[in-house]
């Protein structure tokens, strides 16, 4: 028989909750000491509070909701709202009650900053040991096709999703084989369906993934329905997602629920995140790119007639049109309806824009776009309006990387598809790697690509 369902899970968020009272209290007492006052009632009716609203807050987002299955960006995500909240309250009680002179401006700033990076990183940790070491939750697979599979290899190979798979059906009879095909290792072995509704209701497993074709309707509704009896989770894997360039996002409208097939991956607080990194870091390398790009400037206007900057027509978020900035590498400012791509020994490029050109300097500028919210640091290169005109004919899913702020580096550029496409292929494996970067996009995610091209993305053979 499958592990009995206990009071594991319960006992855990209880756990999880005590230790993030213990760090939002420790950070402050901690501030105090580096750098404040000596600690008072004051500080200490603030960590009473900051507490008790944080916990609040966090039953509103769900911040304490089963984990298992959740990406750890997306709880670091609820997390910092929840955190961001509790500071927000937190000030607007100081100010209404006159006490906000009485704490120590740094002390709180440390509190502020670090205690949502401590309570991330216990998080992380946590997982990792109760993943590992912790009771999983039990699951059970019904499904066919290419989704069933993927969905299998997924919660067998990930253990951090803290899933353990106990038995998978495959179930091949809504395709017209009347066959219900199963793994003969799998121990203990599930022969019929009506074994599984007698296993949810002796409480023998916790979750059932059913990943069937639509055409299943009846079948479904059938097993969904007798599984009413039950306390399992049932969750339905529809097989829209199979399309390679689905955004799979589940959301409601007004509680009617809706499935996103091409869409942003920034909504809400993860469009404020990524806006808040953007202007963060476009800031911190205009500040420390601020005398190289003065020398450049210098360099440029000495060395060749023309303007300093040249401004070229590309498409933005949704295929708005933006104006991007570089630093002119060429002796022409082109932005016609019809630009040949750069090519190795281009006559068109300037001996100091080759330099330039070959070291990713000339795109210095385009910081300055990312700073009014034109571009992003991270995300799809723009490409010029002719070439997106050509493209977009001949590659399927082309214009879906403009459903993000075009980026100074992607996913695809550390990956080396950057430079000049003197074929389409190259034009479609940039794009392939662009819709991934959509599709899979986490803060992590943006801060490896910035780390690897500050390390190694300056230069490449195809940089000209």
């Amino acid at each position: 028989m499958y592990p009995r369902a206990s009071h594991f899970d319960y006992l855990l968020i209880l756990g999880f909750k005590a230790v993030d009272a213990l760090i939002i209290a420790a950070v402050l007492v901690a501030a105090i000491k580096l750098h404040g006052p000596l600690w008072g009632p004051g500080y200490t009716i603030a960590v009473l509070v900051a507490v008790i609203v944080f916990f609040l807050v966090a039953e509103v987002v769900g911040l304490y909701r089963p984990w298992r299955g959740e990406t750890v960006s997306r709880q670091f995500f609820q997390l910092l709202l929840v955190w961001m909240w509790t500071f927000f309250i937190l000030l607007l009680l100081a100010y209404g009650f006159k006490s906000s002179s009485f704490y120590s401006r740094i002390a709180i700033g440390i509190w502020l900053i670090t205690t949502p990076f401590l309570l991330s990183t216990w998080r992380i940790v946590g997982r990792r040991v109760f993943c590992y070491k912790g009771r999983k939750s039990n699951v059970v697979v019904w499904g066919s096709g290419a989704l069933y599979e993927q969905l299998v290899a997924t919660i067998s190979q990930t253990p951090r999703l803290g899933l353990n798979l106990v038995e998978h059906i495959r179930d091949d009879s809504v395709n017209g084989s009347a066959s219900d095909t199963m793994d003969p290792s799998a121990e203990p072995t599930i022969s019929k369906l009506g074994s599984l509704v007698q296993g949810a209701k002796n409480g023998d497993f916790d979750i059932l993934y059913i990943a069937l074709p639509t055409m299943a309707r009846a079948e479904i509704a059938e097993l969904v329905d007798r599984l009413a009896d039950s306390t399992l989770s049932v969750y339905m894997v529809p097989d829209y997602f199979t399309s390679s360039l689905a955004q799979g996002k589940w959301s409601n409208l007004e509680g009617i629920p809706l499935v996103s097939i091409y869409d942003t991956p920034f909504w809400g607080v993860e469009g404020w995140v990524k806006r808040i990194q953007d202007v963060v870091l476009s800031s911190l390398f205009l500040l420390a790119a601020a005398v190289p790009m003065l020398l450049i400037t210098i360099a440029i206007k000495l060395s060749s007639p023309g303007p300093v900057l040249f401004k070229q027509r590309r498409y933005g978020i949704n295929g708005k049109e933006i104006k991007v900035w570089k630093f002119r590498s060429m002796h022409v400012c082109e932005d016609e309806d019809k630009i040949p791509q750069a090519r190795k020994d281009d006559p068109r490029i300037t001996k100091l824009g080759a330099l330039l050109r070959r070291t990713s300097l000339d795109e210095l500028p385009q910081l300055i776009n990312v700073l009014f919210g034109t571009m992003s640091i991270v995300g799809p290169r723009p490409h010029a309006i002719a070439h997106n005109k050509l493209y977009r004919k001949q590659i399927k899913g082309y214009m879906l990387r403009h459903k993000v702020r075009p980026g100074i580096t992607g996913w695809a550029q550390i990956n080396g598809w950057r430079g000049e496409t003197d074929d389409l292929y190259k034009m479609e494996k940039r794009i392939e790697y662009d819709l991934w970067y959509i599709r899979n996009w986490s803060l992590w995610l943006d801060l490896k690509i910035v780390l690897l091209t500050l390390l190694y993305g300056f230069t490449g053979k195809a940089a000209y």
